[in-house]
């Protein structure tokens, strides 16, 4: 078995930020074309498309909107039942070997952290470099220790889950997905279960990716940080997209009703 270079995935920080790719400041073109799809003869998403460069793209919208569905359509996890995704050009593959080969390529992060509890978060940060990415014990471990040294977890390198905050968890699985310098990095919600102290910490550590170049898509129900740190808002409804926009327009002129009723009810609350 091949293995990748250590100055590939272990290599010292070098100033450039968390997400550290040379091509991070760059978008990422993102094709969707007349995506739906069914669970048990139920439609959750109906005919989106979208062609659009992202740099920091939130999507928000209410509860059982699509939301989520979308985001896993988006990351190879979920198979649209009609209609196709597209990334810089070229379709995502359907087949098994490369739907991981896509995969690899991103970075994940769910409600709930994911993280393996038998093992210390510096050993969650590492598995994935070594098993999907073949790199050397040695490169895997420095590269996780970096990592969560830079989002504030040099003391909890040793801890298993259990010991950690909610917030500690999640930033845990913000490093793993990160670790591999992923092209673009994908967040499902990651503070819907967390108290407002341990939001407002995960959402700065992605905020601070943001400033940094990396490329992401968040879902989220935090309209002040979707409006702060997004450049731009993709708002579903009833499984259709209602509205895409630059964040300062969705959120100082909202054109459909549904969007205006979402944004009186839920944006006094996030800031």
């Amino acid at each position: 078995m091949s293995t990748k270079p250590e100055a590939e995935l272990g290599r010292a920080a070098d100033g450039r930020g968390v997400g550290e790719r040379n091509e991070a400041a760059m978008p990422l073109r993102l094709t969707l074309a007349n995506l739906s799809k069914s669970f048990d003869g139920t439609e959750v998403l109906h005919d989106i498309s979208f062609d659009e460069d992202v740099r920091a793209l939130a999507i928000i919208g209410p509860s059982g909107g699509g939301k989520s569905t979308l985001l896993r359509i988006i990351g190879g996890l979920e198979a649209p039942t009609c209609g196709t995704v597209s990334v810089d050009g070229r379709p995502i593959g359907t087949d098994e070997k490369s739907l991981r080969a896509y995969r690899a390529t991103l970075g994940f992060v769910f409600q709930d952290s994911g993280l393996f509890h038998h093992m210390s978060a510096l050993e969650n940060v590492a598995l994935p470099l070594r098993v999907v990415h073949e790199a050397t014990p040695a490169a895997a471990e420095e590269r996780a220790r970096e990592l969560l040294e830079r989002l504030g977890l040099a003391e909890a390198a040793a801890k298993r889950p259990a010991q950690l905050s909610g917030g500690q968890k999640q930033r845990v699985a913000i490093a793993r997905a990160l670790a591999a310098r992923p092209r673009l990095l994908l967040l499902d919600e990651p503070t819907s279960a967390l108290d407002p102290e341990f939001t407002t910490e995960v959402l700065d550590v992605v905020r601070d990716l943001a400033e940094e170049g990396t490329r992401f898509i968040i879902v989220t129900h935090e309209m002040g940080f979707a409006r702060r740190a997004c450049d731009h808002v993709a708002f579903l409804s009833g499984g259709r997209l209602a509205e895409y926009g630059p964040s300062e327009r969705i959120f100082e002129h909202p054109e459909t009703p549904e969007l205006q009723r979402l944004l009186s009810r839920l944006l006094e609350w996030s800031w």
